[in-house]
C-alpha cells in the first residue's frame, strides 16, 4: 500500500487527534502534497462525515506562519519571547548536559515532566516519554486536570468508565445533558439527540449557564454551581416516595437500594430547592419525567466534577439510571466516560519497570505550589502536550514560578505558546497528521489508526522521536528505547487483559482503519465493583474516607467574594488550542462575562461594558453579557484566550488550585470573585472622593 505521505493529489484517511469525546473519522484532501481541505469520513459509524469548525479549519493551523520550524534557545528575559534558532544536536546536548548536572547535584526528582493530551495519540502522549522519565527517575506527574474526580466517583458506582454505547441511542426517549455544553464539546451527541427528537424524544439540559446547548433544549434547568448532587438526590426522593423505582432491577443488580431509600428522605424537593436554586415544582416534574420516559440517557459532562465536591456529584448522578432500571433498556443508562472499553496494555507501552527509584508524585493542578514550595525544589520542567501558563489553575502564580532563573525549562510544541515564552529551550513538534499513532475514544467504542499524511513541518519532531534522542544522549541503551512507533502500537494492542478490547493486530488495523470494542452489551451485569453490581451503597467509599451513600457536600468557602465563578469552554477553542490562531479567535469574537440582570443593575453594569473580575489570586477584564443566562450570584466566562489577543483575559489567574474530593481533581469552577465596571466615570470618582472627605 502506498504511503499516505506520498499521495500528492487525492484524498487520504485520518482521525481527529483533539481531546474531544467524538474522535471523528476524517478524510484529508491533498494537492501538491499539502492539506487543502479536511472533511469528515461518511463511512465512520458514529461521526458519519460531520466535523466541527475546529477541525474543518485545521489546515490553517498546520500551515500557520507562526508554527515553529526549528529548535530555539532563549536570548532574552524569561517570558519576553526572544529566541534564536539552534540545531537539534545543540538542543539535545544542552538538555542532556543540564539534566546530568541536576541528577548529580540534586537528584533526578528535581526534574518534572508536565504533559497532557494536546494530542490524544497514545504512542506520543504516553509511550516513549513515560519510558524515558521512568528510566531517568524524574518526579512523576499526576494527570488530574480534566476528569479524574468524576472518573473516580463514577467508578465507585459502576466500576469504571463503562456507559451506554452512542450507537444504541437511536431508541432513547429522554436525553438529560447534565453539565455539558455538548453543542461545543460533543457535537455528535447533540446530533443523535436531535435525530431522536424528530421521533418524539425530549432533551433536558441542566447547567449553570444557558449556553448553546441550553438554548436548544426542550427544557433548560438552571442550577447553582456545585449543587448537582443535591438535585440528583431530590429526584431520588421523589422516585422513592411516589414508588417510581424499578424494585425488581434494584434487588437483582444493585446493592444498597434500601439504605438509599431511607437516606434520601431528607432530600425533599423543598429542601433541595433552597440548595440548588431549582424550584421544588420543577424537581417533582423532572423526577416524574425521568420515570415516565424510557429509555432515558444521562450524558454527564465535565462541568460538575470541577468542584470541591465534584467526585461525589458524579457518583450521585451515576446512581440515577439504576433506580428506574434504565440499564436494561437499549439506549438507556448514562455516559460519563466510555474509555475503559478500549483500555489497552499500558504496562507494555509505558514500561514502569524501567524506574529504579520511588520518586515523588506531583499533582499537575498544583504546579504553582510545586514551582514555589516543592522540597526538594523542582529545578527543571519539560512541557509537552500542554500549556500550563494558560490552562493550570492559579495561573498567575504559575507564571511567577516559570520566571525563576534557577528553573531550566524545555517546551516541545507546535507554537511559541505562553509557556514556551518562559522556556530556555523550545523544540518544534509534529502534528498528529505527521505521526503514526492509535486513538481510543472516551465516548464511542472505536479504536483508530493514524498514519502520517504529510511530512514533518520544517525540522519538527514527534514526542517519541525526541525522547529517543534524549535517551541516546543520556546513555540509556535499553532496547525499549529502540522500538519504532509501529512496534509501540503492536505492544499496546497485544496481550490485553481487557475483555472488551478488540482482537486485532497492526496489519489488520491498517486495513480496517478503525475497529469497535467487542461484547460491550449488558456490561452492567458484570461490573468491576467489589460486589460485581451497581453500588448505590459503597463500602469501598467508606474505607476511602467518603460517605458510602450519595450525599450533598457543600462547596469550600473559597473567600469573601460575592460571585461563584465558572470559566467554561467556548465553541471555537479547545482549552488553549486554537486560541492563538487568528481565524478561530475571529470566529469566537471576544471574551465575555455572563451575569444576571439583577446583579448587573445592583453594580451599575450595562451590557457590553468592560468589567474587572478579581480575587486575591489575580484579575482579568472582559465585556459583560447581561441577561438571564445565569442565576443571580453566578458569573460565567467562556474560553481560554491567548495572550496574543490581550493580556487581561487570563481567567485561570482567578481559579483555585486546591484538589477536589476524589482523584486529586481540579476545582476550576469552585472559585469566587468580585466584579465591577473596569472604568468609572469622572463624576463617580468625584462623588467617591467627596464621600471619603
Amino acid at each position: 500500500m502506498e504511503s499516505l505521505i506520498n499521495v500528492q493529489d487525492g484524498v487520504v484517511p485520518s482521525v481527529c487527534s483533539l481531546d474531544c469525546p467524538d474522535q471523528c473519522g476524517l478524510l484529508i484532501h491533498k494537492k501538491d502534497g499539502k492539506i487543502v481541505k479536511v472533511n469528515g469520513d461518511p463511512d465512520h459509524p458514529v461521526t458519519k462525515g460531520s466535523i466541527c469548525n475546529k477541525v474543518r479549519n485545521m489546515g490553517e493551523r498546520l500551515y500557520d506562519p507562526k508554527r515553529l520550524q526549528t529548535p530555539l534557545k532563549r536570548v532574552g528575559e524569561k517570558g519576553e519571547g526572544k529566541f534564536e534558532p539552534i540545531s537539534w544536536d545543540e538542543a539535545i546536548a544542552t538538555i542532556a548536559r543540564h539534566w546530568r548536572q541536576l541528577i548529580s547535584e540534586e537528584g533526578a526528582q528535581s526534574i518534572l515532566p508536565y504533559s497532557f493530551y494536546g494530542n490524544m495519540g497514545k504512542i506520543h502522549s504516553e509511550g516513549m516519554d513515560r519510558r524515558f522519565f521512568h528510566r531517568l527517575g524524574a518526579s512523576q506527574l499526576d494527570q488530574t486536570i480534566c476528569s479524574s474526580a468524576g472518573n473516580v466517583g463514577y467508578g465507585y458506582t459502576m466500576g469504571g468508565g463503562f456507559g451506554t454505547d452512542p450507537e444504541e441511542m437511536t431508541d432513547t426517549k429522554l436525553f438529560i445533558f447534565w453539565g455539558i455544553n455538548a453543542a461545543s464539546t460533543n457535537m455528535h451527541q447533540v446530533m443523535i439527540a436531535q435525530k431522536a427528537r424528530k421521533n418524539g424524544a425530549k432533551l433536558v439540559v441542566i447547567d449553570v449557564h444557558k449556553n448553546q446547548t441550553g438554548r436548544m433544549a426542550d427544557w433548560f434547568i438552571p442550577i447553582l454551581p456545585g449543587t448537582d448532587s443535591a438535585l440528583a438526590l431530590g429526584i431520588m426522593n421523589v422516585l422513592y416516595e411516589e414508588n417510581l423505582v424499578d424494585r425488581d432491577f434494584l434487588e437483582k443488580y444493585t446493592v444498597g437500594y434500601e439504605e438509599l431509600e431511607v437516606h434520601v428522605k431528607k432530600y425533599d424537593p423543598q429542601t433541595v430547592s433552597t440548595i440548588t436554586g431549582v424550584p421544588a415544582d420543577d424537581i417533582y416534574k423532572l423526577a416524574r419525567m425521568y420515570a415516565d420516559f424510557s429509555p432515558s440517557l444521562i450524558r454527564i459532562g465535565n462541568g460538575p466534577q470541577h468542584h470541591d465536591n465534584g467526585g461525589m456529584i458524579v457518583r450521585t448522578i451515576s446512581c440515577l439510571p439504576a433506580l428506574t432500571g434504565q440499564w436494561q433498556l437499549k439506549g438507556g443508562g448514562a455516559v460519563k466516560s466510555n474509555g475503559a472499553y478500549l483500555a489497552y496494555n499500558t504496562s507494555a507501552l509505558q514500561r514502569p519497570e524501567l524506574r529504579k527509584n520511588s520518586a515523588r508524585t506531583i499533582n499537575m493542578i498544583q504546579l504553582a505550589e510545586a514551582l514555589h514550595e516543592a522540597d526538594p525544589p523542582v529545578r527543571s520542567l519539560f512541557v509537552y502536550g500542554s500549556n500550563p501558563a494558560v490552562v493550570a489553575p492559579n495561573a498567575g502564580k504559575v507564571r511567577e514560578g516559570l520566571l525563576r532563573e534557577d528553573l531550566f525549562t524545555v517546551v516541545h510544541d507546535l507554537f511559541l505558546t505562553e509557556t514556551a515564552k518562559y522556556a530556555d529551550i523550545v523544540l518544534p513538534a509534529t502534528s498528529s497528521y505527521e505521526n503514526t499513532d492509535i486513538y481510543t475514544s472516551y465516548w464511542h467504542h472505536y479504536l483508530h489508526l493514524q498514519e502520517p499524511v504529510i511530512p514533518p513541518y520544517g525540522e519538527s519532531k514527534s514526542n517519541a522521536d525526541v525522547f529517543r534522542l534524549l535517551a541516546e544522549a543520556m546513555g540509556f541503551d535499553e532496547p525499549e528505547f529502540k522500538d519504532s512507533d509501529e512496534e509501540l502500537i503492536e505492544q499496546a494492542i497485544s496481550n490485553v487483559t481487557n475483555p472488551y478490547f478488540p482482537e486485532i493486530n497492526l496489519d489488520q488495523l491498517k486495513e480496517k482503519r478503525f475497529v469497535k470494542a467487542k461484547n460491550t452489551e449488558n456490561h452492567w451485569k458484570n461490573l468491576n465493583t467489589p460486589s460485581g453490581k451497581i453500588e448505590l451503597y459503597s463500602k469501598r467509599m467508606e474505607v476511602d474516607g467518603h460517605p458510602p451513600l450519595p450525599t450533598h457536600i457543600p462547596l469550600v468557602e473559597d473567600e469573601d467574594h460575592p460571585f461563584l465563578f465558572v470559566p467554561g469552554p467556548n465553541h471555537n477553542f479547545l482549552n488553549s488550542t486554537f486560541s492563538n490562531n487568528e481565524k478561530h479567535a475571529k470566529l469566537e469574537k471576544a471574551p465575555q462575562l455572563f451575569m444576571n440582570t439583577q446583579d448587573a443593575e445592583k453594580l451599575g453594569i450595562k451590557n457590553d461594558e468592560t468589567v474587572r473580575i478579581w480575587n486575591h489570586r489575580g484579575e482579568c477584564e472582559m465585556a459583560a453579557s447581561v441577561g438571564d443566562q445565569v442565576l443571580p450570584g453566578v458569573v460565567v466566562s467562556q474560553g481560554l484566550w491567548s495572550d496574543e489577543f490581550g493580556d487581561k483575559h487570563l481567567v485561570n489567574s482567578l481559579t483555585p488550585d486546591r484538589v477536589a474530593d476524589m482523584g486529586g481533581g481540579a476545582v476550576f469552577f469552585s472559585g469566587k470573585v468580585s466584579v465591577e465596571r473596569a472604568e468609572k466615570t469622572v463624576g463617580e470618582v468625584k462623588k467617591e472622593a467627596v464621600g471619603i472627605e
